[in-house]
């Protein structure tokens, strides 16, 4: 895994956490979704403005932060170990996400690089884990990525008003990952990603755990960013 995950930008891992485990965040991820007024703050759309009850793409940022047990779970103890393993061991969490795409929104998430939306910090070094919580394949939107040699940060720009970044990048390199529930797939803040609509009749729930060097996490939070407030380009 860390093989692949230095010579691409990417990796996938079986087997990341249990399926009680699964069952267990999925029972707080349902919750969270359907409590409006709680999530209001930390809630977007990434397939661009809408009224609740119409997301297409439901992102909700620090749900730890509305149920912190969370951050007990084998899920985000498990993804901690793997994250220093694959880029130092001073890696800490620095924020979770929720992302459902709803059943038959078929709206997909483009291609972009998660480090166009953090700030531009003197160690770069980030990880990324996408835990799936239900069998995710190209039809309700799994991950695809594109191998890279070099961390090269493209311009971004949102083309729907609170929509998600997109860059012009070449895809027919790109490698599509389908997971089962409880696998998971680590990248860094250079790959390129993008994922599919989903055009099935089911929710595809994942949960997204983001790391980074313990020193960063501290000279963000210095900045005033948390990861809570509205999406915007900062870099690139």
């Amino acid at each position: 895994m860390k093989d692949a995950f230095i010579s691409n930008g990417f990796s996938k891992y079986s087997g990341l956490i249990s399926l009680e485990t699964v069952a267990q965040i999925r029972s707080h991820y349902d919750a969270l979704l359907a409590d409006r007024t709680r999530t209001t703050h930390l809630r977007s759309d990434l397939g661009g403005k809408g009224t609740f009850g119409k997301e297409k793409i439901t992102q909700l940022m620090r749900p730890s932060s509305l149920i912190p047990a969370l951050k007990s779970s084998e899920a985000y103890q498990n993804a901690t170990v793997h994250a220093r393993y694959l880029m130092g061991e001073d890696l800490v969490l620095d924020f979770d996400m929720l992302i459902n795409k709803m059943p038959y929104s078929d709206t997909p998430t483009p291609c972009h690089q998660d480090a166009a939306y953090w700030m531009d910090l003197p160690d770069k070094r980030a990880v990324s884990c996408w835990i799936a919580l239900e069998e995710v394949v190209e039809e309700n939107g799994c991950m695809w990525f594109i191998p890279r040699k070099e961390e090269i940060l493209y311009p971004h720009h949102s083309v729907i008003k609170g929509g998600a970044l997109r860059c012009e990048a070449t895809i027919e390199k790109a490698v599509c990952v389908p997971l089962n529930p409880g696998d998971c797939t680590f990248h860094d803040g250079f790959t390129l990603h993008f994922s599919k609509g989903n055009s099935t009749p089911n929710n595809r729930r994942a949960l997204i755990l983001n790391f980074r060097p313990k020193a960063m996490v501290a000279l963000e939070r210095s900045k005033g960013i948390d990861h809570t407030g509205e999406r915007k380009r900062r870099n690139g």
